[in-house]
């Protein structure tokens, strides 16, 4: 059964970016601490993006998120989604207004522009058809930005959140959560690392 997962890294501050971010600086000022897991050596932390990325049959990203991945500084051959740990899911990018083009062109990629409910539609029915032809249930993974999880939250649309609490205070940033619906979670998961502390919650 295909799920769909926010999965994302946080300060404990609450922060998915550090302040001013942009093209150019995707995690802001300071940012760069919230993702320090993913480069690390620590055999638990490797296991997670590991798994995490194994069972990504598509990937949901706003707009804001896109234009940093596939800007000039963006992802290339040793750094992106999972680097090295998978192949190459579907991504699907909700936005207004799709680009006139795509820089990482070797990638699939599905513009929506009628929607959040929409995008994980077409994320869904992409991952089902990779779960047919791999025979293994793929889920879609809501990689961000915040704003895109927080949204996706408040409509009811995700059913496991996974996250990265890294043990920095950045002050101020990107909030991934910004007084919307009230959402009930159970706890399925603690994995402490060096690097950051690992949950995940079924949402209710």
């Amino acid at each position: 059964m295909t799920r769909i997962i926010a999965d994302i890294s946080i300060s404990l501050d609450g922060f998915v970016t550090g302040p001013d971010p942009g093209p150019d600086s995707g995690l802001g000022t300071g940012g760069e601490a919230l993702h320090t897991w993913a480069f690390s050596d620590d055999p638990d932390d490797r296991r997670l993006l590991r798994e995490a990325t194994a069972r990504s049959g598509a990937v949901v990203l706003g707009r804001r998120l896109f234009d940093v991945v596939d800007g000039p500084n963006g992802w290339d051959d040793t750094t992106g989604y999972g680097a090295g740990e998978v192949g190459k899911p579907a991504f699907v990018v909700v936005t207004s207004s799709p680009p006139d083009s795509v820089r990482l062109a070797d990638l699939d990629w599905t513009f929506v522009t009628t929607g959040l409910p929409d995008a994980v539609a077409a994320a869904r029915e992409r991952a089902e058809a990779a779960s047919a032809r791999s025979g293994k249930d793929l889920d879609v993974m809501l990689m961000g930005g915040g704003a895109t999880i927080g949204s996706a939250l408040d409509a009811g649309l995700v059913d496991t959140l996974s996250l990265h609490l890294a043990p920095v205070l950045l002050g101020s940033g990107t909030p991934l959560f910004t007084g919307g619906t009230r959402r009930t979670l159970v706890r399925r998961g603690v994995t402490p690392t060096s690097t950051a502390t690992h949950v995940t919650y079924d949402v209710l």
